[in-house]
């Protein structure tokens, strides 16, 4: 059974940085796709990230430049580096795997971590 955890949610204020973790185990990251998704109160689950196992990368445009996924292989873990905050980044944050295709519509993805809470204070 795949499982996928995240960790490094917290509260910070604008302006701050945090890197999100989430460690995967049984999957084959060489041969698919991962992504980072948010869900705020009263709105849609969001694609945020995602990377190819060719490494490419793609981002929803509020958060380029700003954020950055990535993947150590070696240690099975899947990064979102988020800097500048902002309040409207303020959601539950959830990592995801897929093993055909890549992108960020949230119901391709076959795979989910139970998510973690990111609070950005004005």
């Amino acid at each position: 059974q795949v499982q996928l955890v995240e960790s490094g949610g917290g509260s910070v204020q604008a302006g701050g940085s945090l890197r999100l973790s989430c460690v995967v185990s049984r999957f084959t990251y060489s041969t698919a796709c991962m992504g980072w998704f948010r869900q705020a109160p009263g709105k849609d689950r969001e694609g945020v990230a995602a990377i190819d196992s060719d490494g490419s990368t793609s981002y929803v445009d509020s958060v380029k430049g700003r954020f950055t996924i990535s993947v150590d292989n070696a240690k099975n873990t899947l990064y979102l580096q988020m800097n500048n905050l902002k309040p409207e980044d303020t959601a539950m944050y959830y990592c995801a795997a897929r093993n055909f295709g890549c992108g960020m519509t949230d119901h391709d993805y076959d795979y989910w971590g139970q998510g973690t809470q990111v609070t950005v204070s004005s």
